[in-house]
C-alpha cells in the first residue's frame, strides 16, 4: 500500500472516530454537566473524558502499533512509534460545559514529527474539516481556501485567551486593544481548532493566540496549511504545535499582523513577570 492510500485510510478511519465521539456529545451537550475543575479557568467533564475513550478506542483497535497522545491524559507508546495520533476530544470544553454550541473534536496524525492528516468535527453543524499533507484542504468534501482580504483594516480576525489570563490580563488586552484599532472586527469563540478552520475556509481572515496546547493547533494547523493559508509564531518564524505563539492568516495579512504584534509589544506593553 503507498503513503497516499495509507493517508486516505487514516483519515477514513479518524473521521469514523470523529463521527462516533460526536454522537455522545450531541447526546450530552444539553444536559446538566458534571464538571471537574483542572484550574479555575480551565474545565473537564465526564463528556470529554467519554469523547477521548470512543476516539482511543476506535483509533487502537485499527492502528495497534500506533502512539496515541490526547488532552485528557491517554498517553500511549506504540511499537511503531514514528506514528503518533494527537487529539483534542472536545475543544471548546467551556462553551460545552455552558450548552454554548461552540466546539468541536480534533484529530490529527503525526509521522516522524510532521502532522500528515488533520480532521476537525464540529458535531452541532456537522462540519467536517480535513486535510491529508500534499492534497489540499475540504470542508465535507469541497475544497476550500482562505479569503483574498489584504489589510488588516478589512479583515475579520480571531483570538482567544490563555489559561493564565486573570493573572496576565493587561498583557494580553495589549494585543487585543491593537488589533481592536487596526482591524474590522475581532471574535473570540472560545475553540482555537474551528477559528483555525474558519481561517481556512475564508470565514475569517486572521488569528492569534498565545500558549495553545498541541492538540489545539495539530489537525487545524495542516488544514489551513493545505488550504493556502499562512502560520507563523509572532515573529515570522516556522509555526511548531509545540510552540507558545499561534500566527495565521490568509497569507495576504500575515506581515501586516506580525507587525502590529511587534508594535503592540514594545509599545504601553505592561512587564510580564
Amino acid at each position: 500500500m503507498t503513503l497516499a492510500k495509507d493517508m486516505k485510510e487514516f483519515l477514513a478511519v479518524a473521521e469514523v472516530a470523529a463521527m462516533a465521539s460526536g454522537s455522545r456529545i450531541r447526546e450530552g451537550w444539553r444536559q446538566v454537566k458534571q464538571i471537574q475543575f483542572k484550574s479555575p479557568v480551565d474545565l473537564v467533564t465526564t463528556i470529554d473524558r467519554q469523547s477521548e475513550e470512543i476516539i482511543v478506542d476506535i483509533l487502537q483497535k485499527r492502528f495497534p502499533n500506533h502512539s496515541i497522545l490526547a488532552e485528557e491524559e491517554t498517553t500511549i507508546t506504540g511499537p511503531q512509534s514514528n506514528y503518533r495520533w494527537i487529539i483534542d476530544p472536545l475543544d471548546g470544553t467551556t462553551n460545552f460545559a455552558h450548552s454554548y454550541p461552540r466546539f468541536c473534536i480534533s484529530i490529527a496524525l503525526e509521522r516522524e514529527g510532521e502532522i500528515i492528516v488533520g480532521l476537525v468535527y464540529d458535531p452541532l453543524r456537522e462540519e467536517t474539516f480535513k486535510a491529508i499533507r500534499g492534497l489540499g484542504s475540504f470542508l465535507n468534501d469541497s475544497p476550500i481556501q482562505p479569503s483574498k482580504v489584504a489589510e488588516v483594516d478589512q479583515a475579520l480576525l480571531a483570538t482567544g485567551f490563555p489559561y493564565d489570563r486573570r493573572e496576565k490580563a493587561s498583557f494580553y488586552l495589549t494585543f487585543l486593544k491593537a488589533f481592536l484599532i487596526s482591524s474590522q472586527g475581532i471574535r473570540c469563540n472560545g475553540s482555537a481548532a474551528l477559528d483555525l478552520c474558519y481561517l481556512a475556509c475564508g470565514r475569517l481572515d486572521g488569528f492569534w493566540e498565545f500558549s495553545l496546547r498541541s492538540w489545539d493547533t495539530a489537525a487545524a494547523s495542516l488544514i489551513v496549511q493545505e488550504a493556502g493559508g499562512v502560520l507563523s509564531d509572532f515573529s515570522g518564524n516556522t509555526f511548531s504545535i509545540w510552540g507558545q505563539e499561534t500566527l495565521g492568516s490568509n497569507g495576504l495579512i500575515h506581515n501586516e499582523m506580525r507587525r502590529i504584534i511587534q508594535e503592540a509589544k514594545h509599545v504601553d506593553s505592561p512587564k510580564v513577570d
